[in-house]
């Protein structure tokens, strides 16, 4: 062994005991301290060869090995948990009075993130639509869930918790009381309107639910629940031959983006959804562009699909 490895592994058994009593102060588990230990290990290791170590590295060499990590192709997952580890670390060390700074707080922040949500498009959605057998009594129902959800966007707990005094069946409107508590005003189009109506006119005629103040009761004239309403979507979604299994969520997302493709108002698709926060509801143009690059990519004669 030479004496830059020997100066190498004496820095490694200094931090893994450091690491050890930094673990019994915070009660880790052996897993945690190995993953822990990990991380110190391949940071130390790329420090040294820059003439450095884990005791006296600097933001620039912190941030070079950020990149160095990001290069070799690891998720942003995995980089928000080694920087993690090395704030931990250097944390540590400045309690200890072993540095006077922590790197890692002058690092710029590492931005999450939203991953993508499932999509359907407009002819998927068509197929999803049609597939309840329509001369059932809960396949009529759940043509009329379905139409109304892809109609509106509401989400799940909305739609199975609607009630009969939240319908406008004139205005064609629906009240709609979203998170918080926080109400407001849902249009629907025609072609979810004549498929309410037609649910209507039939659930008048059933002893068991016009009674029922909900307009889409389930069993005994209660509310339907999420996880019930979930499973007749899948049952469709098979019917209707998809590839992939849409949630009802998913319904939601292709009712947003469907609408901004067809040049709907940002805002408004965020009042429809009622979201608190338009960065929410900007995703949604994201996946527009998304589409719009696959769509010119794999028709363009110089597109990755030409």
């Amino acid at each position: 062994m030479t004496q830059a490895d020997s100066s190498v592994s004496q820095e490694m058994q200094r931090a893994e005991g450091l690491l050890h009593r930094l673990a019994m102060l915070r009660g880790w588990s052996p897993r945690t301290v190995a993953s822990y230990m990990a991380d110190l290990q391949d940071a130390g290791g790329f420090l040294e060869r820059q003439g450095s170590n884990l005791f006296t590295a600097g933001e620039e060499l912190i941030l070079a090995y950020l990149s160095a990590l990001k290069r070799r192709g690891l998720t942003d997952a995995s980089l928000r948990r080694k920087r993690s580890s090395l704030n931990t670390w250097f944390s540590f060390l400045l309690v200890e009075d072993m540095r006077q700074d922590n790197p890692c707080k002058r690092l710029p922040a590492q931005r999450r993130r939203r991953p993508l949500p499932k999509m359907l498009s407009e002819a998927e959605v068509e197929a999803l639509l049609a597939a309840p057998d329509i001369t059932t009594l809960p396949g009529l129902r759940d043509r009329a869930m379905l139409e109304i959800l892809y109609a509106s966007g509401l989400r799940v707990s909305e739609l199975v918790g609607l009630r009969l005094s939240q319908l406008d069946n004139k205005a064609m409107l629906l009240r709609v009381i979203g998170k918080g508590d926080k109400e407001r005003l849902v249009p629907f189009g025609e072609e979810a309107g004549e498929w309410l109506s037609r649910w209507q006119l039939v659930r008048r005629t059933q002893a068991s639910m016009s009674a029922s103040p909900f307009l889409f009761p389930g069993r005994g004239g209660h509310a339907m629940t999420r996880q019930n309403f979930w499973q007749r979507l899948r049952i469709h979604a098979l019917q209707a031959g998809l590839s992939r299994l849409p949630s009802p969520h998913t319904l939601r997302h292709a009712f947003a983006t469907h609408l901004l493709n067809h040049g709907a108002d940002l805002r408004a698709v965020q009042m429809l959804l009622g979201h608190a926060n338009i960065s929410t509801t900007e995703i949604y143009t994201h996946i527009s562009r998304v589409r719009l690059h696959e769509a010119v990519n794999g028709a363009h004669p110089l597109g990755r699909g030409g």
